[in-house]
């Protein structure tokens, strides 16, 4: 929120998170209290969101800021209708097998959802892997790694988006 950032996803390979999420919830409150003060948090509000859908946890106020917590499970439901979908079209004779490709994929994952892909990831810790976060939402995403979720200070976090911000999207290319 002090930085502008108005889409946060916490994804979380085990899931403690989601376990806590009323926890999360209250620390982001008290963090937001601590750093904005009574009246710079009554300006900027945040939205709660659970399991990668669009139910609200927990409200308070407007919507200016969203954290969206995510683990492996979240998409492969969508994944699973899309499919579905697909395979109904084919039998109904509305497609064919062959009109099948990663672009219809791609359109029919991504009508029902609201959340953006992510524009950065900062990954904490040695491993490299991104633990099952969902591959077609993180194509365009820039990775940039920080030694550990620890203690992690201001400064550490404005030096990864300075990072970012310096990054040149090639496409591929």
């Amino acid at each position: 929120m002090a930085v502008g950032i108005s889409y946060v996803s916490v994804y979380d390979n085990h899931g403690v998170f989601r376990r806590n999420n009323s926890r999360l919830m209250d620390e982001i409150l008290k963090q937001q209290q601590e750093l904005l003060g009574l009246e710079g948090s009554k300006q900027h509000s945040v939205e709660f969101l659970n399991n990668g859908t669009d139910k609200q946890d927990h409200q308070v106020l407007s919507c200016q800021s969203v954290v969206n917590v995510l683990s492996p499970d979240d998409g492969k439901l969508r994944i699973v209708q899309a499919a579905q979908q697909l395979c109904r079209a084919v039998e109904q004779m509305e497609k064919t097998s062959k009109d099948i490709n990663v672009t219809v994929l791609d359109s029919l994952l991504r009508e029902s959802k609201s959340t953006p892909d992510p524009d950065l990831v900062l990954k904490f810790g040695p491993v490299e892997s991104t633990l099952g976060f969902l591959p077609w939402h993180i194509r365009l995403t820039e990775f940039i790694s920080l030694p550990s979720h620890v203690d992690v200070s201001y400064e550490d976090l404005f030096s990864a988006l300075q990072h970012y911000a310096s990054c040149e999207q090639r496409l591929g290319k």
